[in-house]
């Protein structure tokens, strides 16, 4: 959720007020949103880690071990580590995967989201990629993100390039996205959030996660 959307003493009393038995398989994922959307927006760090001393001194508390960060640059990386259970990167590769790591250090959680696209047709796969990511090309903080990251502006100009396409998204067939979701685990991934997306974006691809199933439970 968005730290402009809800005061802290009301989000800590709205946690609190869940059966024991919900809070405890619950993290609340915390997020500065875009300038672009959010019309509070405002020195998003410190409105950030204000709203996490709000919650600590909340009566009572939501703890920090129940809290994650949408995160992806250094400074709210390193918060996150400290105030936090860990972050939540969206649209990343596994470069990024690696970099998360070695700025949280061992312990804080490294829960990515990774974006599947079940077509083995690169033409169709990038289509369909350039579809889903075109409304955040224009949002400044995942544009830094991905400069920051060793992309150059050409590669987020015209939809994307191949090559950015090629490093957030995951193509081609189950055993191939299966290998991508390896490499974030193998880049210091403890988590990752599947989520499948094809031509039809308001159906559900039930069919596609029953062919990736496999692969994704395989030891």
């Amino acid at each position: 959720m968005s730290i402009w959307d809800r005061p802290p003493g009301q989000l800590a009393a709205a946690y609190h007020a869940l059966p024991e038995r919900q809070r405890n398989r619950l993290l609340v994922g915390l997020g500065v949103s875009h300038a672009e959307i959010a019309g509070r927006y405002h020195e998003p760090y410190h409105a950030l880690r204000s709203y996490l001393e709000a919650l600590d001194a909340a009566d009572p508390p939501l703890p920090s071990t129940a809290r994650i960060i949408g995160a992806h640059g250094p400074q709210m990386t390193r918060l996150a580590a400290a105030r936090t259970t860990g972050v939540h990167p969206y649209l990343v590769g596994p470069a990024h995967t690696a970099w998360a790591r070695s700025m949280l250090g061992e312990g804080p959680l490294l829960a990515l989201e990774q974006t599947v696209i079940p077509h083995i047709d690169a033409g169709k796969a990038r289509a369909t990629a350039r579809a889903m990511l075109a409304p955040y090309l224009g949002l400044r903080n995942y544009r830094s993100a991905w400069l920051r990251g060793g992309f150059a502006v050409e590669d987020l100009s015209g939809g994307g390039s191949d090559r950015l396409i090629d490093e957030l998204f995951a193509w081609g067939r189950p055993d191939e996205i299966a290998t991508r979701l390896t490499e974030h685990h193998r880049a210091g991934a403890d988590h990752i959030a599947v989520q499948v997306v094809t031509d039809n974006f308001d159906t559900f691809a039930r069919q596609a996660w029953r062919d990736l199933a496999p692969e994704l439970l395989a030891p």
